[in-house]
């Protein structure tokens, strides 16, 4: 069976998160009604990363199996067709080799935390966290300075979460101001449940004044959930790039 790996593009809003919930539409299921509409049989489609209920992505990546062997730009048109009015799209889909697993394979995931740091509220821009309190970005930036490397984030993974470590390594996290926008980077080869989040969450404590940048480092040093800042909103974070060996 001919394997196609898919660069697709969604707004989470609406959905329950990436994977297939008992209740609620998820971004997974309405891409596997889409291939099974393609194809005629159930399809199975398996994604890099679990994006939470309201996540959006740019870049989020899924490998699938087809029964027949199609050009790539005809699977990227009529999935895309078969997904209307779904706010998701399949930018790319390319042949690839059946060991390529959307998730195993792999390197590294990037992540966008979008702010808007204004008292108006937003008319347009909802894919955003509106802050109206004034931040530091230079706090900021030097609280995230505190989760690089490798750690134990226990404090700022969900409580909830399924993976089997805490253990991660946090490869960067830059926090940039572009006039009102700030926008917080995160990158990582895997990222635990509301890790992102969670440190967002974090840092706009340290910009508004409430913590001091050593703080995130008492925060992390505890490996205790209580003791992380405040979960940012989904609406903010975007799942902007997935990199495997081949790129």
């Amino acid at each position: 069976m001919p394997r196609y790996k898919l660069t697709i593009e969604y707004d989470g809003s609406p959905f329950v998160g990436w994977q297939r919930q008992e209740t609620g539409r998820s971004v997974q299921e309405a891409l596997e009604d889409a291939a099974e509409r393609l194809c005629g049989t159930p399809t199975r489609v398996h994604g890099a990363g679990r994006t939470d209920t309201g996540v959006h992505a740019t870049g989020q990546v899924a490998h699938v199996d087809f029964v027949r062997d199609w050009r790539a730009d005809t699977v990227r048109d009529a999935m895309n067709a078969h997904m209307r009015p779904e706010p998701v799209a399949i930018l790319a889909a390319e042949r690839v080799p059946d060991e390529f697993d959307a998730r195993h394979s792999a390197r590294a995931r990037h992540y966008l935390y979008r702010i808007i740091n204004r008292r108006a509220p937003l008319a347009l821009d909802q894919v955003a966290w509106r802050v109206p309190q004034a931040l530091d970005v230079d706090a900021m930036n030097a609280g995230a300075r505190h989760l690089l490397g490798k750690h134990d984030f226990t404090t700022f993974r969900a409580a909830q979460c399924q993976a089997k470590s805490p253990l991660r390594t946090l490869d960067r996290l830059d926090v940039t101001r572009d006039g009102e926008v700030i926008a917080v980077t995160a990158s990582a080869r895997s990222f635990l449940h509301n890790q992102v989040r969670s440190m967002v969450g974090t840092l706009v404590e340290v910009g508004i004044g409430r913590w001091q940048p050593d703080d995130v480092a008492a925060a992390l040093a505890a490996r205790s959930r209580p003791a992380c800042g405040p979960v940012a909103p989904s609406a903010g974070l975007i799942l902007t790039r997935v990199d495997y060996e081949e790129s």
